[in-house]
């Protein structure tokens, strides 16, 4: 009984996966597609990736992707990173504060978000283009980095700053080769999750930005009106992209992690 349970259980859990990728693979294979049909698949061919590296449009939202996203990583990381270690320096009513408002952001939907910064751009006659985008992004990626840094900032000792500057470390010293390398693992998780969150958003980048800056999110909602294979070969590559960073948001904690030393005879 507990076998057929099992067996039950496997082939559930297989339809489950299959579901979820069925979409990703289609994409994939289609984006080798030599003929136009996104239904039937006449050959392998890879025009589709040549058409969309020699079409400027593509290749303009591409930059503007990924251009944004490093920025929007790096700024959001560096404020994240700094605010969650002043956080826990600080008294538990500031702490409860901050981290209400920063918890704002994440649960609020993304529409009312994209709303609020747009009439704010417009009565501040802001001129919409990639900074207002930029901002945009590093408004929304910053509490991601400050929810996943302070969970690693709660197990530290709360001395341990001051045990390093009794030894002869500055504060700079103390922050960055004491506190820094403590809570890498949490830096790391944030800044690969600032960067998925950026590199696909949609709704508010749809919203803050103009002056002819999209992202590839923006463009691919144009072209799904009408039917051009090369959205197949520009889905691909999202995913790859995407994958690449999911990949080494496994790899590199695994690596950092401290082997436990051996005990010596």
């Amino acid at each position: 009984m507990k076998k057929k349970k099992r067996v039950a259980s496997s082939i559930g859990m297989g339809f489950l996966v299959l579901f979820f990728y069925a979409p990703i693979i289609y994409t994939i294979i289609f984006s080798f597609n030599d003929s136009k049909s996104l239904t039937h698949f006449a050959g392998f061919s890879l025009r589709w990736y040549e058409k969309m590296f020699g079409d400027r449009t593509m290749m303009e939202a591409v930059f503007y992707t990924i251009i944004t996203a490093v920025l929007a990583t790096v700024i959001s990381t560096v404020v994240g990173t700094i605010t969650a270690i002043g956080l826990s320096k600080s008294r538990k009513v500031v702490k409860t504060i901050v981290s209400q408002i920063n918890d704002l952001p994440i649960m609020n939907p993304e529409i009312v978000t994209a709303i609020g910064l747009l009439m704010l751009y417009s009565a501040t006659h802001i001129k919409k283009g990639f900074i207002t985008m930029l901002l945009a992004h590093i408004m929304f990626c910053t509490p991601y980095v400050i929810l996943s840094i302070i969970p690693k900032l709660r197990t530290l000792d709360e001395n341990l700053a001051d045990a390093a500057m009794d030894l002869g470390a500055t504060p700079w010293q103390a922050l960055i080769k004491v506190i820094v390398p403590q809570v890498k693992p949490g830096i790391v998780s944030g800044a690969l999750i600032a960067f998925t969150m950026s590199f696909d958003d949609f709704v508010i980048s749809y919203f803050v930005t103009g002056n002819g800056v999209s992202n590839i999110s923006i463009l691919v909602y144009t072209m799904s009106k009408r039917v051009n294979p090369s959205i197949n070969a520009l889905s691909t590559l999202i995913i790859v992209i995407i994958s690449i960073f999911l990949l080494i948001g496994n790899v590199v904690p695994a690596l950092t992690k401290k082997k436990p030393v051996s005990a010596v005879d």
